[in-house]
């Protein structure tokens, strides 16, 4: 942990402990599955300090995984609005374009909040570009 510290190029990984309180806010700790309440935990931690989009990187067909994984994100979509979390499945059968049409999408929602962002601290209605 003190090399996260000194880096100039990483941030210090949030604590377990952490991790693990704030995932009961949409699922039981007894769920293990798929990482269990670990990938719901750690996107919650990456939204709260300001991650707003991320990638749920699902390997290898994993169906627990992918149970779970898009479980929990319509959820924290709920709690979160300003979250913008898009699954994609990495895997031998899963077609490229798809993957990268997924994240293409993500991106150009990003971009989207930002712009409402921007309307919102100009000032203009309902956060509307001009």
């Amino acid at each position: 942990m003190r090399e996260y510290r000194r880096s100039k190029h990483f941030e210090e990984t949030t604590h377990l402990s952490k991790v693990k309180k704030v995932a009961t806010e949409i699922l039981q700790l007894g769920n293990q599955c798929g990482e269990g309440w670990y990938l719901a935990g750690e996107m919650i931690c990456l939204i709260r300090e300001k991650v707003e989009n991320i990638v749920c990187v699902q390997p290898f067909g994993c169906l627990p995984n992918h149970v779970v994984g898009k479980g929990v994100i319509k959820k924290l979509k709920e709690l979160y609005p300003m979250s913008n979390v898009v699954a994609v499945d990495y895997d031998p059968s899963a077609s490229r374009v798809n993957q990268l049409n997924r994240i293409k999408l993500m991106l150009e929602v990003a971009a989207e909040n930002i712009e409402k962002r921007r309307a919102r601290r100009r000032g203009l209605p309902g956060g509307q570009e001009a």
